[in-house]
């Protein structure tokens, strides 16, 4: 009896070994020998791909490579920064489509009569508003405005097209960053959905209105304008574990480590953001015309001036932020062009939160919720949904669980890409990753095949994304803008979003998965004396 039950078992460990060898080792093998042997190093799951052999040849809507990729980084390792590196390699040298008129979101006289318009009224304003305050006895700083045609905030507005907010080599948006780190601030006040709210806020809502955080619209000298958000967090400060997202502080360096990171993705689709020290007395205070905002600035017991938002919940001393004593850090974020001219539609995003202390989403509980979406307009077509997929990638990173809207340009109809507006509640905890972020991915299992070829290539060491975000954030006045934390754990986010595709992968194969799209590259891996030269 015994020596059958051997005999049985033994049967039966033979049999699960050789199915094992049958229909996984071998299929491995299989597709390791019909690559070129070049596979990404994506840590212990390496994501590859039968016919194209890890960073292989990508065919994009049948556009090719005018050379192949693999391999084309060995030359590129010897001198130069990772980040120059990863900016000359083939991958962020496609070319977009021929941009035509209709593709471009703004036309040069159509702008240029707006502002000009918008430069008579505000110096009739400014007039108007002087002699009212030499009447009442408010001293207020005047600046001269010049309108330049030539600004770098209008080559930015100009630049937008229907594919992202600004080319890749624009030297518009390395002017533009650096006028709002330097340039004279002539006028500060309330953002427009602050003024909106006219102070009336609910305490009782579980979440507040858009408007009752505490951030304001600077006017340059050039009449650019930014968002500045004051810093509420130091560097080190995490999120504490009992509080909600939809109530986190929202963080001046969270919105400055988003532009970047956003840019290194190749996603172009966040605002140009630098972190600047402002002087709130001289460059608030003393040049705002809004009585309001003039009235909410006092001086702390330590001599420090300080100031706190209209809205009436918060419009507490406690709430308030303060210079040291008068210069405080914080982001500035380049406005995009007026509604009034380019109209943008906020859109529910269909991963919304539930935005309660228990309740939950349909696609919270639901696995297949995406089988829904996809029947549903404008997610059934075109490349909506695989935009909100690139955001929820580009969320996940930074650990962003606010994004309950979206917005686009009108102008450019469902074809159009997302804004990813709004990331200051992103990077508040460096060891928690919020897997829930990545439900668009892991629901619908579909990616670009230019995302995951980014995403690969940002995992691989010579291009690690830590050490390009590293090099990138030095570049701005306030860095350290990320504590080495939070830089480590884009890293390991990396490797976890590539595990997802990698899943779906193996349980529905890479035509289903992996989406071509309209872009293709016309340019030749740069060799290390050309980059030494281009520097």
């Amino acid at each position: 009896m015994m020596r059958r039950d051997r005999l049985f078992l033994a049967a039966t460990l033979t049999a699960i070994f050789s199915a094992d060898l049958y229909f996984i080792l071998l299929p491995k093998l299989r597709s390791m020998g019909q690559g070129s042997g070049h596979f990404c190093s994506c840590g212990p799951n390496n994501l590859t791909f039968p016919r194209q052999g890890g960073l292989a040849t990508p065919e994009l809507s049948n556009w090719t490579f005018a050379t192949p990729l693999d391999g084309t980084t060995s030359e590129l390792t010897d001198e130069g920064s990772k980040l120059e590196k990863l900016f000359f390699h083939p991958l962020y040298n496609i070319q977009i489509p021929t941009v035509g008129v209709e593709e471009r979101l703004l036309q040069t006289e159509q702008l240029m009569e707006y502002y000009k318009k918008k430069v008579s009224r505000w110096e009739r304003h400014k007039k108007l508003y002087s002699e009212a305050a030499a009447v009442s006895n408010i001293t207020v700083t005047e600046h001269e405005v010049t309108f330049d045609p030539h600004a770098s905030w209008l080559k930015f507005h100009l630049g937008i097209n229907r594919y992202a907010l600004y080319s890749r080599n624009d030297p518009a948006i390395s002017q533009l960053l650096m006028d709002m780190q330097r340039m004279t601030v002539v006028s500060a006040d309330y953002t427009q959905d602050e003024k909106a709210l006219k102070g009336a806020c609910d305490c009782t809502q579980v979440v507040k209105p858009s408007g009752h955080h505490l951030k304001l619209a600077l006017k340059m000298r050039n009449f650019a304008k930014a968002m500045f958000k004051p810093m509420r967090q130091q560097r080190d400060e995490e999120t504490p574990e009992d509080v909600f997202y939809f109530v986190d502080f929202q963080r001046h360096n969270a919105e400055i480590a988003a532009f970047h990171l956003d840019r290194i993705l190749d996603f172009r689709r966040v605002p140009p953001v630098a972190g600047r020290l402002v002087n709130v007395t001289r460059e608030v205070l003393q040049v705002t015309h809004n009585d309001d905002l003039r009235a909410v600035f006092f001086t702390s017991p330590a001599n420090n001036t300080c100031f706190f938002a209209k809205c009436l919940y918060v419009c507490k001393t406690e709430y308030a932020v303060c210079g040291n004593p008068d210069l405080l850090e914080g982001s500035l974020s380049a406005y995009l062009p007026g509604l009034s001219i380019a109209p943008r539609i906020s859109i529910p995003n269909p991963w919304i939160r539930s935005y309660t202390f228990t309740r939950q989403e349909e696609w919270e509980v639901n696995p297949f919720y995406c089988d829904t979406i996809k029947q549903l307009y404008p997610y059934n077509s075109g490349n909506r949904l695989l935009n909100i997929i690139d955001m929820s990638i580009f969320d996940f990173l930074i650990g962003n669980m606010d994004r309950h809207h979206y917005e686009i340009f009108t102008k450019f109809g469902d074809e159009g890409f997302l804004l990813h507006l709004d990331n200051a509640r992103g990077f508040g905890k460096h060891a928690q990753d919020e897997m829930s972020i990545l439900a668009p991915l892991s629901q619908c299992c579909m990616i670009k095949h230019s995302t995951l070829l980014r995403l690969q290539l940002l995992a691989r060491q010579e291009f690690r994304l830590s050490d390009v975000m590293r090099q990138s954030l030095q570049g701005d006045p306030l860095q350290p803008i990320l504590t080495e934390p939070h830089l480590l754990a884009l890293d390991r986010r990396l490797q976890k979003v590539l595990r997802v595709v990698q899943r779906c992968l193996r349980r529905l194969g890479e035509d289903e998965v992996i989406t071509n799209d309209f872009i293709k590259s016309t340019v030749k891996p740069w060799t290390a004396v050309e980059i030494k030269k281009a520097r």
